[in-house]
């Protein structure tokens, strides 16, 4: 996966150790103002702290087992 295609121009190149810290403004479609937003709703800062939400966590989880359900 080319990672520099999921951030802003500004974050391209970084590590991903670098992306885990970086504010989630980083992401491409990601507004300052979806960013602002998110820290309101959630104290969500960060890429890392986005990854970490339990609401994603319970999403992707859904997502991923939605097709083994019979």
């Amino acid at each position: 996966m080319n990672i520099n295609k999921a951030v802003d121009k500004a974050f391209e190149g970084k590590s991903l150790k670098e992306l885990v810290n970086a504010p989630v403004s980083a992401l491409q479609g990601v507004s300052e103002n979806d960013a602002k937003l998110l820290l309101e709703a959630f104290n969500v800062k960060t890429i890392g702290d986005l990854a970490s939400l339990k609401y994603v966590k319970w999403a992707q989880a859904i997502v991923a087992l939605a097709d083994t359900e019979q």
